[in-house]
């Protein structure tokens, strides 16, 4: 059974198209505001779920970062369907998801969102157990709750398998080696207000990836959820800026 706000939403507009990754734990749902946004300036728009999120952490414990990718080529699959080019945009684990897809299909253009290279020493990875003393094993996961935003754009998990956590930073080390081979015109955006991702991830990003054409833009206030925190408004204006310069 998918929860409230875990379902994928689709939005037709024009022959360009938008694909909308979410993050770690989260659901399409943090990325709607940015859908609607996008729609309105004539994109077609789809937010995909990833395996396993949505659902219950059982599912998501069953899922290995294969799984996740595979969501992000069947979304882009569909979106192929009816668009004549397709540009993607990941919030945290989602920009990492993003960035693998344009490393490896023709995507037109990428934005990532906090997307995590080094994680902030406030999560306290160093207590993670070996992969082999994980199976079964949940962990409390706090997300800020955003007041200003409707309910279900909040709805994400409320603990997180380890065994998810060891697939996250495998996914953070095949994006490592994939980097050079990004290509396509790439916005990277970064809190300095983050504490989750280390500021340091979204300066490894642009300076690896190949793309000729690339941006790194910082905010200050806002948290890791930049698709939704205070300073959305300005991240959907990047956004959408950054897609039409590209059109």
């Amino acid at each position: 059974m998918i929860l409230q706000g875990g379902e994928q939403f689709f939005f037709q507009g024009g022959r360009h198209g938008v694909l909308l990754v979410h993050g770690f734990t989260g659901s399409p749902a943090e990325m709607l505001l940015l859908g609607h946004y996008l729609h309105e300036q004539g994109y077609t728009v789809l937010g995909v779920r990833l395996a396993g999120h949505g659902t219950t952490p059982e599912d998501m414990a069953r899922m290995s970062r294969e799984d996740w990718y595979d969501s992000v080529c069947d979304g882009y699959s569909l979106l192929a369907c009816c668009c004549s080019k397709i540009s993607i945009v990941g919030q945290s684990m989602g920009g990492l998801l993003s960035l693998k897809l344009a490393a490896n299909a023709a995507v037109h253009s990428a934005a990532v969102l906090g997307a995590p290279i080094f994680i902030h020493e406030d999560k306290k990875l160093y207590r993670l157990p070996p992969r082999d003393k994980c199976q079964g094993r949940y962990q409390p996961k706090r997300r800020r709750q955003i007041s200003d935003v409707p309910d279900i754009c909040n709805a994400s998990y409320g603990e997180m398998p380890l065994l998810a956590v060891h697939e996250l930073l495998n996914l953070i080390e095949d994006v490592k080696k994939e980097l050079p081979r990004v290509s396509c015109p790439l916005l990277v955006m970064q809190s300095h207000n983050d504490h989750t991702v280390r500021e340091r991830s979204a300066d490894y990003i642009y300076r690896r990836a190949g793309s000729s054409a690339k941006k790194l833009y910082w905010l200050d206030r806002s948290g890791h959820l930049l698709a939704l925190d205070c300073q959305r408004q300005e991240v959907f204006e990047q956004v959408g800026g950054f897609l039409l310069s590209f059109a």
